[in-house]
């Protein structure tokens, strides 16, 4: 499998990450709270969801203890969260395919929102199923190799070793796929041989790519991805832009 998370996605996204952290920790804990309730179990070794999001957490430097009290606020028994996965997809400027993973405890504040960005920035909201088809749902954990000082028959050996599907240096980074469900235990244990995790979550990995040639829809596209990503209700944007 060829690399979908080029480098400077990775570095964009984990910029990002660093000027909202408070955003990016309460995207995460409301994940925690909805695998709680939805796995029945606070222990991520007994809910593969829990310990997915957890995978998620640490490689964004969540600290232990906002994890903690996360899971102990959805196991109490007075919490009131009740947050809804909804999943919304659409096309963007030159049909470029947009998947859109929102947690939400109001659909009629949630969906204006999404249907009012794409039709601001030159695209259109679908209906389910009309781009999911052409992605496919993989763990995809990202090594982080800026230094380059790691060495690329190491580091996937110890991702195979680990229980890795698949492996792809991309330089700079090393991308490491795996079964949805396995991507919390892949991660924990190349964190335990010292890998340092610039991201492990499951992701929407596209099958094909469209490449925007006029910088009017370049700028659109960039746009609308700003705009999903800055929604409160909004976890995860997927898309099949090739930004190089």
């Amino acid at each position: 499998m060829s690399g979908h998370s080029k480098w400077h996605n990775i570095q964009k996204t984990k910029g990002a990450a660093d000027a909202k952290r408070s955003q990016a920790f309460t995207k995460i804990a409301k994940e925690i709270i909805v695998a709680v309730k939805q796995g029945g179990s606070g222990d991520p070794a007994n809910n593969s969801r829990l310990a997915t999001v957890i995978a998620k957490a640490k490689a964004v430097n969540m600290p232990n203890d906002n994890i903690k009290r996360t899971i102990e606020k959805a196991l109490g028994a007075g919490n009131q969260d009740n947050f809804e996965s909804v999943v919304y997809e659409g096309y963007g400027p030159c049909g470029v395919a947009v998947i859109v993973d929102a947690l939400t405890d109001n659909r009629n504040r949630t969906a204006p929102d999404v249907r009012h960005y794409f039709d601001k920035f030159g695209g259109n909201l679908g209906a389910t199923g009309c781009v999911s088809w052409s992605f496919d749902r993989k763990g995809v954990i990202i090594i982080d190799n800026e230094d380059e000082e790691l060495d690329e028959d190491t580091v996937m050996m110890d991702a195979l070793d680990a229980g890795a599907e698949d492996f792809s240096n991309e330089g700079v980074v090393f991308e490491v796929y795996t079964d949805p469900d396995s991507v919390g235990a892949v991660a924990e244990a190349l964190t335990a041989k010292g890998y340092t995790l610039d991201s492990a979550q499951v992701e929407m990995v596209p099958q094909n790519y469209v490449k925007l040639e006029k910088e009017e829809d370049i700028k659109n596209m960039q746009k609308l991805i700003d705009c999903l990503e800055e929604n409160d209700d909004v976890q995860n944007v997927w898309h099949n832009w090739d930004e190089d």
